[in-house]
């Protein structure tokens, strides 16, 4: 079965934050159909809720996981969760603190807009925490139907909501 590039998104801001994100890649990669190619620098973000920054919870540890697959994007998505819950995620309310969040940013080119998955990542071009490490493992990516990822970056407004602190 032909190979698709696909790139993850890693959040956690509980527990040993590093540890969910590297042990979550490492299973990702062990997963038949899923070759890890590059995780990206560690970089760490403040809690993004649906009213905004919220100081008070744990800050976030974020990663970008590039991949190749052969995986079908729903196949894809439920090794993600299976990880996740390995790790302890549970989903309580939308946008919560977690021990670990995966979520598929881009499978190719492909563009999708479904109830359980949409393709591209929906928020990504918004979010610092996914583009900003996203360019540190690959500078030419480009983000389906928003161009590359370095330019977005670029253009992210100065807010505390876009900041982020490469941790390595």
């Amino acid at each position: 079965m032909a190979k698709e590039k696909a790139v993850l998104a890693l959040g956690s801001n509980l527990g040993d934050r590093g540890d969910h994100l590297r042990r979550a890649a490492q299973e990702l990669g062990q997963v038949p159909g899923i070759k890890l190619v590059k995780l990206s620098p560690l970089v760490e973000s403040l809690a993004v809720t649906p009213a905004g920054i919220d100081e008070s919870r744990p800050k976030y540890l974020n990663a970008v996981l590039l991949v190749e697959t052969s995986l079908k994007p729903k196949e894809l998505l439920a090794a993600c969760r299976l990880v996740e819950s390995d790790h302890g995620r549970v989903r309580v309310e939308k946008w919560g603190s977690r021990t670990l969040d995966v979520d598929i940013i881009t499978y190719g080119t492909t563009l999708k807009t479904g109830k359980e998955l949409t393709l591209p990542h929906p928020r990504a071009y918004q979010r610092s925490f996914v583009l900003v490490p996203w360019s540190l493992a690959d500078p030419d990516a480009i983000l389906p139907g928003h161009g590359s990822v370095a330019e977005l970056v670029d253009q992210l407004p100065e807010n505390p909501q876009s900041k982020v602190w490469i941790m390595e």
